[in-house]
């Protein structure tokens, strides 16, 4: 098993007694991240037109490159109302949550990771808006060909209003990427890097079992996932360059940078 997980290592070493960066300036900061991802959604919400003309085009390319229906994962769902609630609760009550309690591990156990971590959640959220602002997409539950049904509005929970103009505070054209999935994957590589048990490549459970709910419950396609994961490469692999430069720069250039 170990490895299996030896390809994922850090940007700074893995060590306890790293100083933590100062509490209220973290708390500061994240939260200014979040409201600005929130108002940069809202900033993209609208454009049907354009969402819905991507929503087909997406799909049409993936049946195009064959890639399995996404109906295939709703069926298993529907199997049963206990299971589809619980994929339902699952998307709704585990994504935000479980990445804040991932960032607030990593601050007060691993300090040495958690700046590392906060730098790469921060470019792929960032990714992420630009897409949302760029490709406005229509998830699949809204796609009327899909054939595929809205799980949330007919079995509950729901995070949304009945109608895209009903929720102020989401955008429900913003499918691609799936941060739901960007995160989870994040949350089980960084968990990977910040420990040395070793079953620790069980925490890839959580983005799997993230994926199947996005899929099953047609917030998503399977591109969104796909997406999300070359964009999380791709902030892992600049935050893994910019920190060897970043251990090199004069301490004033490095406080300004942590």
């Amino acid at each position: 098993m170990a490895t299996g997980t030896a390809g994922i290592r850090p940007a700074e070493p893995e060590t306890t007694d790293v100083p933590r960066p100062p509490l209220v300036r973290e708390l500061v900061l994240v939260t200014a991240l979040f409201l600005v991802y929130k108002c940069g959604r809202l900033v993209a919400n609208g454009h049907e037109a354009r969402a819905f003309g991507n929503a087909g085009r997406v799909w049409d390319l993936e049946r195009a490159v064959h890639l399995p229906g996404e109906g295939g994962v709703q069926d298993l769902l529907l199997h049963g109302g206990a299971v589809v609630r619980a994929a339902n609760a699952y998307y709704a009550w585990i994504h935000f949550p479980a990445t804040v309690a991932f960032l607030v591990w990593l601050y007060w156990r691993r300090p040495g990771h958690y700046v590392w971590a906060r730098r790469v959640l921060a470019l792929l959220t960032a990714a992420a808006l630009a897409l949302h602002l760029l490709v406005p997409l229509a998830p699949p539950r809204m796609l009327a060909e899909s054939g595929l049904v809205d799980t949330a509005r007919v079995y509950g929970p729901s995070v949304y209003g009945a109608a895209p103009a009903a929720d102020g505070m989401a955008n429900q054209f913003a499918a691609m990427p799936s941060l739901h999935f960007g995160w989870a994957l994040m949350v089980a590589v960084g968990l990977i890097a910040a420990t040395r048990g070793r079953w620790r490549a069980l925490w890839l459970l959580h983005p799997l079992v993230t994926l199947l709910v996005v899929v099953g419950t047609a917030n998503h396609y399977w591109l969104d996932a796909l997406v999300a994961t070359v964009l999380l490469g791709a902030a892992l692999a600049l935050v893994r360059v910019s920190s060897a430069g970043w251990r090199t720069a004069p301490p004033v250039a490095r406080a300004v940078l942590r």
